[in-house]
């Protein structure tokens, strides 16, 4: 939809009409343009010449061996990283993070200087503590405070 809401002419809005026609003619989709409505709207109609983008953001599950689906570690940790923004913003010190053993190691992967973790703790000017616990799902963590009572989202 193209709003034209100001053009008053009829002959304007004849000209316009006409001149997307023309421009229009060599697209190879099939399209449909639409006279200026009594509102100021065109209509333009295009079909879709590429298969529509799909980005798959699960794994496989290592639990049921691919029975089911769960969430990407990439996506799991932007959901972290922005919780823990949200709890630093919120003034919460000595933060504890628990999470699953897998997730532990990706979160720590690298050198001590690269890794996810110390990363977040430059980023956000507050060590945080990373424990793991095997009792975890995959995709489970929890975070708690300084006097190690849960907090709840």
């Amino acid at each position: 939809m193209v709003d034209f809401i100001d053009m008053k002419l009829a002959e304007n809005k004849k000209k316009l009409f006409d001149t997307m026609e023309e421009v229009m003619t060599a697209d190879r989709a099939k399209h449909s343009v639409l006279p200026i409505s009594k509102f100021g709207l065109m209509q333009i109609t295009r079909q879709r010449m590429r298969p529509e983008v799909n980005i798959n953001t699960q794994e496989v599950c290592p639990s049921c061996n691919g029975s089911g689906k769960i969430t990407s570690t990439l996506v799991l940790e932007d959901e972290i990283e922005k919780n823990l923004n949200y709890l630093i913003t919120h003034k919460h010190k000595n933060l504890k993070l628990i999470v699953h053993p897998i997730m532990h190691a990706y979160l720590t992967k690298g050198l001590w200087w690269s890794s996810k973790l110390s990363k977040w703790n430059k980023k956000f000017g507050q060590k945080t503590r990373l424990e793991k616990d095997t009792a975890y799902q995959l995709t489970e963590y929890h975070f708690f405070d300084s006097n190690d009572e849960e907090i709840k989202f």
